[in-house]
């Protein structure tokens, strides 16, 4: 700074020099000399020092306002509780309100089973998850003032427990409780558990919780109901000491196919909510079980994970064994998954050879490369004897079945071998390497077929820790376990390949999303990202026919059908203007989880207002949260200063003295004939 300043005192001498030089030393004497010098003077100097361009600092004081978060569940309950026209009153009410908008930044938010950023009142979603909410508003408003407005009457129906999730929000909280809280008899069923799939001819068990809220003593019954006939009944009696009953029933399995049940309870003849006596579920019934050997000589956690990944689907079996053991038990298996191979293995691969037996290969640091390229001819891999670490990025052209993408860049790497690996022309990518933050085309998950069988190779061991990584990321182990599900269910199929796929389950439960997933392939088996694709569907019952098409989304076709009411469908999925037809039926059970309560949860609400540092507000008196927001100097508004350093030269008007001081000037000399 100190030199800038010691640069102006020289410009403004050197302007003044020359100034003075052209117009008193040299120039003949003339009463204008004076003018002509300081006009001079000015220019000179308001030239140098644009080339000295000094920073000039600028104050700016600005006001910044707290923010103000009105966050409103757009559930079915508050629609079912008949708290929809309070919520948008109350919402009206502070949007409308002009001392909060003063006050606060006003930004309004509705939760579902995610969190949006609107204001648009439905009050149709399926799901709450006021957990995510919490987590997706933490990560907005993150070292920011921002008292929370919680319109909504506590139920969630999906996610961790949000009394849980709100002890780590930095803001506080200020719940404005939607519901009667006034108690009545209620009889429901808590929670249903029964399995998806059942095997002909077996029994599979279901198990019932079923709970009762009230003071008397009270004797009631439940069935389960197939069509119109009752195939179990039971007789219950209830109390307030004795106000829940946990038991387990078993059902038999004796058609294939999809069975459609409903459990009930019988209604108190004063009961005001009867839906939630209620519930639908649904068995897959299939006659037979893919048996899968998981073949290792050595102990290691990929093995356990594996086996929890495969069996989380229960029409798959695993058993565990070494090269001999399978040996002798070939013919019971559809696919054989073979750990870290080596020498003990070779009768192993000779009899998978004979059985035509579809396997998948898991190479580590223990595995043999030398007798495995030896083995076979799809690949081969140089032997360093080193190992290095390789993460994982997704082959998005990878098209020979549906994979989605579960963030495999944020997995943890496996160990492979070093080098270079040869592949033959059928290979397959599904994942390939990335080493440290380069992403290369080398494979670490791939697949190949040959004539009638089908292989799949993962060049690296941990990969139980993706499974528990899966879990961190998403609180669930469903990602990991259906993409190995996907490569299981691929590996143990022996259909040719189809131009048209089609991914859906049997049966959907009417709080989930209903979801197809397709994909469609040009006649050299490539994804084409150009087909036109819809689904026509049929209602069983009611013969009311929908027609939904499909969206392109990466490498597959998806269609939401989570409009569609509850019923049995028969679809046919057209691609190419009926070039190509998929057809096929499933099932919507009628369930809605929003409309099982009666009352607000007032204690869990009230609890998280007082852990947060915020207040509990009812309908009744939800006008003095206004006041109390507004007087409460955690929210006050902060006047804060802005110091920027400018330069000089972005100031037009030193540009404009300049242009000024030369056009008068010249204009001067013009007049007086100097020119």
């Amino acid at each position: 700074m100190k030199l800038t300043v010691i640069y102006i005192i020289l410009a403004a001498i050197t302007a003044l020099g020359l100034a003075l030089f052209q117009y008193i030393y040299k120039s003949k004497k003339r009463k204008l000399n004076a003018v002509f010098a300081f006009l001079r003077f000015l220019s000179i100097f308001a030239l140098l020092v644009l080339i000295i361009n000094p920073k000039i600092e600028q104050s700016t004081i600005y006001n910044v306002k707290p923010n103000l978060a009105i966050v409103v569940d757009n559930s079915e309950s508050i629609q079912h509780l008949n708290q929809n026209s309070n919520a948008k009153k109350i919402l009206h009410d502070l949007r409308t309100n002009a001392r909060l908008q003063e006050q606060f930044d006003i930004n309004i938010f509705t939760i579902g089973k995610e969190l949006n950023a609107n204001d648009s009142l439905s009050f149709k979603a399926n799901q709450t998850n006021i957990s995510k909410g919490f987590k997706t508003l933490d990560e907005i408003y993150k070292d920011k003032v921002a008292p929370t407005l919680l319109i909504t009457d506590g139920n969630q129906t999906y996610g961790t427990d949000y009394e849980y999730t709100c002890k780590g929000y930095d803001n506080p909280i200020f719940p404005v409780i939607l519901g009667d809280t006034t108690t009545y008899s209620d009889l429901k069923i808590q929670q249903l558990n029964v399995n998806k799939y059942a095997y002909l001819k077996n029994k599979f068990p279901v198990e019932i919780i079923a709970v009762y809220e009230g003071d008397e003593k009270v004797n009631t019954s439940l069935e389960i109901i197939l069509g119109k006939q009752v195939i179990y009944h039971k007789n219950l009696q209830f109390s307030q000491d004795n106000n829940s009953e946990t038991f387990t029933l078993t059902l038999p399995a004796n058609r294939v196919g999809v069975t459609n049940y409903k459990a009930q309870i019988k209604a108190l003849d004063n009961e005001k909510n009867t839906i939630n006596n209620s519930r639908q579920f649904a068995v897959e019934v299939i006659d037979e079980k893919t048996s899968i050997a998981l073949i290792s000589t050595i102990v290691h956690p990929d093995i356990g994970a594996l086996k929890k990944a495969i069996e989380s689907n229960e029409q798959r079996a695993v058993d565990i064994l070494s090269p001999l053991e399978f040996l002798r038990t070939t013919k019971a298996y559809q696919l054989a998954i073979l750990y870290q191979p080596n020498v003990q293995f070779k009768e192993t691969f000779k009899a998978i050879e004979r059985s035509k037996l579809n396997s998948l290969i898991i190479t580590g640091t223990q595995t043999q490369w030398a007798f495995l390229n030896a083995i076979q001819t799809h690949y081969s891999q140089e032997l360093t004897q080193q190992t290095e670490d390789a993460q994982a990025h997704l082959n998005y052209n990878y098209n020979t079945f549906i994979i989605d993408n579960i963030d495999f860049e944020s997995f943890p790497p496996l160990v492979s071998e070093f080098g270079t690996l040869k592949t033959n022309s059928s290979i397959e990518h599904i994942l390939y390497q990335t080493i440290g933050n380069t992403k290369t085309k080398k494979p670490l998950v791939f697949t190949f077929e040959e004539n009638t069988t089908r292989g799949a190779v993962i060049l690296g061991e941990g990969i139980w820790k993706w499974r528990a990584q899966n879990y961190l990321n998403t609180e669930s182990f469903q990602g990991f376990d259906d993409f190995i599900g996907k490569l299981v269910q691929y590996l143990a199929s022996k259909h040719q390949k189809r131009r048209l796929t089609l991914n859906y389950d049997a049966f959907y439960s009417g709080n989930s999303n209903v979801v197809m997933i397709a994909q469609y392939f040009n006649k050299n088996y490539e994804f084409d990202t150009t087909g036109a694709l819809h689904i026509e569907l049929k209602d069983s019952a009611s013969g009311n026919v929908y027609n939904f098409p499909f969206v392109l989304k990466q490498n597959n076709y998806q269609v939401d059908l989570g409009s569609l009411p509850a019923a049995d469908y028969d679809f046919t999925v057209v691609a190419n203007n009926g070039k190509l037809r998929r057809s096929g039926s499933f099932s919507i059970l009628e369930y809605h989880i929003e409309q099982q309560f009666l009352n607000a949860d007032v204690t869990k609400l009230q609890t998280i207002a007082t852990n947060s540092g915020g207040s509990a507000f009812f309908v009744n008196n939800y006008k003095g949260l206004s006041e109390l927001l507004l007087n409460d100097s955690r929210f006050a508004i902060v006047q804060k200063s802005q110091i920027n350093r400018v330069p000089l030269i972005d100031f037009k008007y030193v540009l404009a003295l300049l242009i000024l001081t030369l056009a008068i000037e010249w204009f001067l000399r013009k007049y007086n004939g100097l020119i």
